[in-house]
């Protein structure tokens, strides 16, 4: 068996940032055997400047959207965002299938590994199955109306039995509070139970308006969409309130966005998860800035101990699939952030989250988690400059 063994500046294991002395063994398929000091490790090492790091874990994409590059106008808010999403979906599906590809490739050449991505059909099962990265697939269900509720949930299960069908990893998942009724959310319910769980979480103020007191812009987007909310009556709640404890059972809960999240929203869940459910607040500020110009309180999830993971959304709301560059925005809000947090937010609280830690997220003996150099680093900080380059 032969063996492959680097070296850079400084070497992040998935928790903690170590210093040049240290070297990681991998065998020849990126199986890592251990991490040793440099006088045990003979001869042969390959030496690099920057940070080497574990592959990084995108935990929400929309890969089926990827045909939508520079199509829908940037800082447009959440509403016109949303109903040129389902306005903007009739493309050739061969022209869909290719810009799948082409994503894909994208994110692995950015030293993504693993993906959560939203599956809204069945378009991106084929690339999938090629196991060009990991994915978890959320089979993402809407309907706010009440009385299309089995009718959606019929539909998604199909799509889901396909996935289960072709051995990709799936999950049946709500879109968001404002699009999936109660009956809806009730028919997904047992299917919750020891999986992870992804839903669009207070990614605009309106979000929370609405709950509140039943206004704001989102009676224009239900009569953009032609949707009949003559039934709704506002329940004077926050959001989060309004579906939380109906996750329960799911072993993983991932809130994507989070950007009008406030403390009294993460009071609730912490008071009202599960015993032993891992709850991960997913940001992906790229897109925040592209759809509404607003990034996410990361300060207050850092004063919760909330366990942060970074996704990219699509290229339809992002202009790169590069999960280096959503550190890159948050250091420039951020920058006291120290390195090795904000890896582990790309890494192994990723992974934790996907149910993929047994073989992804960190540099143990066992796991094949990909190999990643951050070049162009200032000491141990990443800079505007830093680039990401694949080497397992």
């Amino acid at each position: 068996m032969r063996y492959r063994k680097f070296k850079a500046d400084y070497l992040f294991t998935g928790e903690r940032l170590l210093g040049d002395e240290n070297i990681l063994i991998t065998d020849e398929n990126g199986k890592i055997k251990d991490i040793v000091g440099e006088k045990e490790s003979g001869e042969n090492i390959e030496i690099f400047k920057g940070i080497i790091s574990p592959g990084f874990v995108n935990a929400h994409c929309h890969l089926e959207l990827s045909h939508l590059k520079n199509v829908i106008p940037e800082k447009t808010g959440l509403t016109d965002f949303v109903f040129k999403i389902v306005s903007e979906r009739h493309f050739e599906e061969d022209e869909i299938l290719d810009c799948i590809e082409k994503a894909e490739k994208e994110m692995q050449r950015n030293g993504i590994v693993a993906v959560g991505d939203i599956s809204n059909n069945v378009l991106s099962a084929g690339q999938k199955k090629k196991q060009n990265l990991q994915y978890y697939n959320f089979i993402e269900t809407s309907g706010w109306f009440p009385g299309i509720a089995k009718l959606r949930f019929e539909k998604s299960k199909i799509i889901y039995d396909e996935f289960i069908k072709n051995n990709l990893k799936a999950s049946i998942v709500p879109h968001a509070p404002y699009s999936v009724s109660e009956n809806l959310l009730i028919e997904m319910i047992p299917f919750f139970k020891g999986k992870t769980v992804s839903i669009h979480n207070q990614e605009s103020p309106d979000e929370d308006l609405f709950f509140l007191e039943g206004k704001g812009d989102f009676i224009r987007m239900y009569k953009m969409m032609n949707i009949d909310i003559s039934f709704y009556k506002a329940r004077k709640i926050r959001s989060v309130k309004s579906y939380f404890e109906k996750l329960s059972t799911a072993a993983s809960v991932i809130l994507v966005h989070n950007t009008f999240t406030q403390q009294e929203d993460l009071d609730f869940i912490n008071e009202h998860k599960s015993k032993g459910q891992l709850i991960s607040f997913c940001l992906c500020p790229n897109a925040n800035l592209y759809i509404e110009n607003s990034l996410p309180p990361v300060d207050l999830f850092l004063n919760n101990d909330a366990n942060i993971i970074l996704g990219t959304d699509s290229v339809a709301s992002n202009h790169q699939l590069d999960i280096l560059e959503e550190i890159k925005t948050i250091t420039n809000k951020y920058p006291g952030i120290e390195t090795a947090t904000l890896l582990m937010w790309a890494t192994i609280n990723g992974a934790n989250a996907l149910q993929m830690e047994n073989d992804l997220g960190s540099f143990e003996k066992g796991k094949k988690p990909g190999v990643v150099l951050i070049e162009n680093v200032e000491g141990e900080k990443i800079t505007a400059g830093s680039k990401i380059k694949r080497l397992l």
